[in-house]
């Protein structure tokens, strides 16, 4: 079977990258497709892919550069905040919207509660060391919470406001995640091409008496993180 010519320059341009090291600037993609001897249309496929993969990073106007190591979070129900300050990195949160909701059919279940109930939503676009990753937005039952818009700092952790001042004890939850493109709105949010790949996490938390806690859906740029799940029998 034959491999694609813009795989086999892919495999060698990831040679360039790792010698290059981490933010460093890529030749430009003429000079690149002369040294390799191909057209610039595969040089530039090759590019393009190594861009999706999170191995390079294009910059308008400035050029594509060697891009950071992909930021590696835990499936578990651990706080955004927490786990971007253990690997060294600072955590960011800019709230897009802050209000309640009705319910509809597939949030009630997920919450516990009735069709056309309010529902607090949350919705915050989450940085690394001030770059976008994320776009999460998290509801929870009012009837549940009726004091979070009081006691919750928008800005700041949700899950710590949730367990010091709320008394919530986490217990299990359910996670999906899968591939999609963003939408314009979604994209602009996350300074991304709509081209760009992403991870959509579908999450529902519950508390150590199985109460519903929150439904949350996260989505982050494929380029910028990736997921890490410990496995048992």
């Amino acid at each position: 079977m034959s491999v694609p010519l813009h795989f086999v320059v892919k495999t060698r341009l990831v040679e360039v990258v790792e010698r290059l090291g981490e933010g460093s600037a890529l030749p430009p993609e003429r000079v690149l497709a002369k040294e390799f001897g191909v057209s610039r249309w595969t040089m530039r496929q090759a590019i393009r892919e190594l861009i999706a993969d999170g191995r390079l990073r294009a910059r308008q106007g400035q050029g594509t550069f060697v891009a950071t190591p992909k930021l590696v979070q835990p499936l578990a129900l651990v706080s955004y905040t927490e786990a971007l300050r253990a690997q060294g990195h600072t955590p960011g949160r800019e709230v897009v919207a802050f209000d309640e909701i009705a319910a509809d059919a597939e949030l009630a279940e997920q919450l516990g509660i009735s069709a056309g109930d309010p529902v607090h939503r949350l919705e915050r676009v989450l940085s690394a060391d001030g770059q976008p990753i994320g776009l999460e937005t998290t509801y929870l039952a009012v009837v549940r919470f009726p004091t979070l818009r009081e006691v919750l700092d928008p800005t700041g952790s949700l899950y710590r406001c949730l367990t010091d001042k709320l008394g919530v004890r986490f217990g299990e939850g359910e996670e999906l995640v899968e591939t999609v493109i963003a939408t314009p709105r979604e994209a602009e949010l996350l300074k991304a091409t709509q081209s760009l790949p992403m991870l959509l996490l579908h999450r529902t938390s519950r508390d150590t008496e199985a109460r519903p806690i929150e439904a949350v859906r996260s989505l982050y740029r494929g380029d910028r993180v990736g997921f890490r799940a410990t496995l048992r029998p």
